[in-house]
């Protein structure tokens, strides 16, 4: 046999095969823009505001102490239309007395406005004016999902922009009650979902959103919850351009 050919040979046998973790790296790549960061500012209730001024200082001796920065809380969003708007969960711009939504392909922060918010359902739109039309990310359904499949969360946790965790969905049509509200479908997944990771989406590998990710269960670990898509668009339609 020519060595030409015999050398051929030999690379095709000792060639590597792409690494199975490669299949999340163009998914991400697809997704990283229409994903985004929220920041809102809440700043703390007054307290004895039914008291006469001139008594607050016997009860309030801490009003003559300059007043407490603003609190920071960190969530996630992504674009679901073109002209700005934006999905998230309603319990992370909850009492914001201002919101700020960081896109990764601008420097600066938007405002962002309440459009709509549903409370029981813990839903929310946001809308920030852009320069620009925006990359809305594909949406999908969870219905055709299987127990099993990977999946990515992509969001904001603690800050930190831009966080992807990849797992698999561990379960669905979850009936799930927290405090006063009742999610009677999530899907469950144990890709970490942390602080900060509530509105960002959940993405299966053809880079299609097919839910949100919502809540973790504590102190348990791995036990992420994700409200799915089909339950969320029919509610968030009407608030959309069409």
């Amino acid at each position: 046999m020519p060595d030409g050919k015999l050398k051929k040979q030999r690379l095709s046998v000792v060639s590597p095969a792409p690494h199975p973790a490669n299949i999340f790296v163009p998914v991400y790549r697809r997704v990283r823009r229409g994903v985004v960061s929220i920041i809102t500012q809440e700043k703390s209730p007054g307290t004895y505001l039914s008291l006469p001024r001139n008594l607050l200082h016997l009860f309030v001796p801490e009003l003559n102490d300059p007043p407490a920065p603003p609190k920071n809380h960190f969530g996630s969003g992504f674009i679901i239309h073109p002209q700005g708007y934006i999905l998230t969960n309603a319990h992370v711009i909850k009492n914001a007395s201002r919101i700020d939504v960081k896109l990764d392909h601008f420097q600066t922060p938007f405002t962002g406005m309440p459009v709509w918010t549903d409370d029981k359902r813990d839903l929310a739109v946001v809308k920030i004016k852009s320069p620009r039309p925006l990359p809305a990310l594909s949406l999908g359904t969870s219905r055709d999902a299987d127990i099993g499949e990977w999946v990515l969360a992509v969001g904001n946790p603690f800050g930190l922009e831009h966080t992807v965790t990849v797992g698999i969905i561990s379960g669905k049509n979850r009936p799930l009650k927290v405090g006063r509200r009742y999610y009677k479908n999530v899907i469950q997944t144990d890709a970490a979902i942390n602080p900060g990771n509530s509105g960002g989406p959940l993405i299966n590998l053809q880079g299609k959103v097919i839910g949100m990710n919502t809540l973790i269960i504590y102190p348990s670990q791995c036990l992420g919850f994700a409200i799915p898509m089909e339950e969320i668009r029919p509610h968030i339609k009407r608030y959309l351009p069409q």
